[in-house]
């Protein structure tokens, strides 16, 4: 099974006298740890506040807003990464 985030990560750059030729630029491996981190938590976060929300019917902002930090992060890693 492929990668998936590390595949996201890769940039593609066609070759500029040939353009049947495309070179693949692999990420750094800490960058795709760093990000798998960022999802694992992530989804920690939000059994937290599911758990929270079921057993005591409260939502919690501020697991809320962590999660949307982690989110934040990732999309911006991901986005950046590419241009």
């Amino acid at each position: 099974m492929t990668d998936l985030i590390k595949r996201a990560l890769t940039r593609r750059i066609r070759h500029r006298q040939r353009s049947d030729r495309v070179i693949l630029i692999q990420p750094d491996e800490k960058l795709v740890l760093l990000v798998k981190f960022a999802i694992g938590m992530a989804l920690c976060l939000t059994g937290l506040e599911i758990a929270h929300l079921v057993f005591l019917r409260v939502w919690s902002s501020e697991v809320f807003a962590a999660i949307t930090g982690l989110v934040g992060t990732v999309t911006g890693v991901l986005v950046g990464h590419r241009t």
